[in-house]
């Protein structure tokens, strides 16, 4: 039986989910061995996708779902709230 570890993010950098942000998630997921999807007003998208974390269109203030399976689902949960909680270092 695979662990799912689920939690909600709030995006706090002013100009959101960009291009920049999405790709230290993708970068950051890939590292792990896990699989992470991110859930944004009923969209879902895979986390080591950069095009569908960009359709997420999620601005600063959005709250995000996020799920991570896998052998290290956990850490890799764990590794973007922190990642997301530090705005990713924009700020």
């Amino acid at each position: 039986m695979e662990h799912s570890y689920s939690d909600k993010i709030t995006i706090k950098n002013s100009l959101g989910l960009h291009a920049r942000p999405a790709t230290q998630l993708v970068k950051l997921i890939t590292s792990f061995d896990a699989e992470v999807f991110f859930e944004n007003d009923g969209e879902t998208v895979n986390g080591k996708s950069l095009m569908g974390l960009l359709m997420l269109s999620a601005n600063c203030g959005s709250v995000l779902k996020v799920t991570a399976t896998g052998r290290e689902g956990k850490e890799a949960l764990e590794a973007i709230v922190n990642l997301v909680n530090q705005k990713f270092d924009e700020e």
